[in-house]
């Protein structure tokens, strides 16, 4: 049985959340400070420990209806101020998203280090025998490049459909990488050291056909885009796996918790990045363009991406 004792320590920390409650309902959300909005949202997460409490005593059934009503007001007031506004959404995107990226850069610069040594063994593998190009890419598409043929001349007839299945294609790889993360960073380790494996040997075996030129004068002018997207997902799933395997002072579940919001900013961010990038690739990337063109172009945006991410164009913090 709950005590008298229990109930009258407690009670001001209910009367306090129903009193910001009452002020965020007449005035709304912006009427409280910062410290208050830190207050109702440490009170909603107490109080409903303390319904489960309360509803453990069959003789407080009064109490803990009307926790229970509290709570629902306190749950509607905080969730229902995170619908996004379009003055949110640009916020995010243009300050809040490199602010992000900077402060997970190490993690997206270790996806960049897996996927690399992933294609320094791809290429290496391919120059020391010429079957591990076969088992890769498999008897077809070997004997297109031995003819030096460019496999990404279909794309051209079909544009539109082209650029959104590359889209859907590149989201999903993004998000897997990111959702591999709570395997421990196993998945995620594997998808970008396979991934830069098959660009080695792909590269490794266009080089040794002569069409070197050809080849990244078609990756250059999506891949200046799509590639660092992949190493930024790369880099959300190991933030998951780190908050996974080294949680520090917090409990592992608060840590994965905290990785994982971080995580999934860290890949939403790099959606409209992907959608550009699969315009590119099926429109621009597979065209007669100059290779010169193309490669000036990947720079551009190669720069503009950077900049961006970098805060360049706006250092404010």
């Amino acid at each position: 049985m709950i005590s008298t004792q229990w109930i009258e320590k407690r009670k001001p920390c209910w009367n306090q959340l129903e009193k910001l409650l009452q002020r965020s309902g007449q005035s709304g959300l912006n009427s409280l400070t910062r410290s208050e909005l830190q207050d109702l949202s440490l009170l909603y997460r107490q109080i409903a420990a303390d319904l489960a409490v309360v509803r453990e005593d069959p003789s407080s059934l009064e109490f803990a209806r009307y926790l229970n009503q509290l709570l629902a007001r306190a749950h509607s007031t905080i969730y229902a101020s995170r619908k996004a506004s379009f003055k949110s959404i640009l916020t995010f995107f243009l300050r809040t998203y490199p602010q992000i990226f900077r402060q997970n850069l190490i993690c997206c610069l270790a996806a960049l280090a897996v996927f690399l040594s992933g294609a320094a063994i791809g290429t290496l593998l391919t120059l020391r025998s010429a079957d591990f190009k076969l088992s890769l890419l498999g008897p077809r598409m070997v004997e297109t490049i031995e003819r030096r043929e460019m496999w990404t001349h279909s794309i051209l007839a079909i544009k539109p459909l082209a650029s959104s299945r590359i889209m859907t294609n590149n989201m999903s790889v993004s998000f897997l990488a990111f959702a591999a993360g709570i395997t421990a960073g196993v998945g995620t380790l594997y998808m970008l050291f396979f991934n830069g494996l098959l660009l080695g040997v792909i590269g490794a075996a266009c080089g040794a056909a002569g069409m070197s030129l050809q080849l990244w004068s078609f990756v250059a002018p999506h891949g200046a885009l799509e590639l660092p997207s992949i190493f930024i997902a790369g880099g959300a799933g190991l933030k998951v796996a780190q908050g996974l395997l080294f949680p520090g002072a917090l409990p592992r579940k608060e840590s994965l918790v905290r990785a994982g919001k971080q995580g999934v900013s860290l890949v939403l961010g790099v959606v409209p990045i992907l959608i550009i990038a699969g315009v590119i690739e099926a429109f621009v990337s597979p065209t007669d363009l100059a290779a010169s063109l193309k490669f000036a172009m990947a720079a551009g945006l190669f720069v503009l991406l950077l900049s961006y991410l970098f805060g360049l164009w706006n250092r404010e913090e």
